[in-house]
């Protein structure tokens, strides 16, 4: 992790990309701007954790419904009895 101290109006650059400004600090808060190209998403944690948390449980939503799909199907094909000569 880089750990760098920067003072209102002073700016980070990342990748030649993406360019962060401190805006603002009061107290134990910063406030900064961000200029990104659209390309490129950005979201604070907490967002970002709870779309990951999101797309597991669909994941895993989905996983079940095929599971029971496939189960049904199973179901389905039922072998047929022998057939008894004699």
């Amino acid at each position: 992790m880089l750990v760098l101290t920067r003072k209102t109006g002073q700016k980070i650059i990342i990748a030649n990309e993406i360019e962060i400004t401190i805006l603002e600090t009061k107290g134990d808060a910063v406030k900064i701007g961000i200029e990104a190209p659209k390309q490129i998403t950005i979201y604070r944690e907490e967002i970002f954790e709870e779309i990951k948390k999101s797309n597991r449980q669909a994941t895993e939503q989905a996983q079940a419904i095929r599971l029971n799909e496939a189960i049904e199907a199973v179901n389905l094909i039922k072998p047929s009895s022998p057939k008894r000569e004699g």
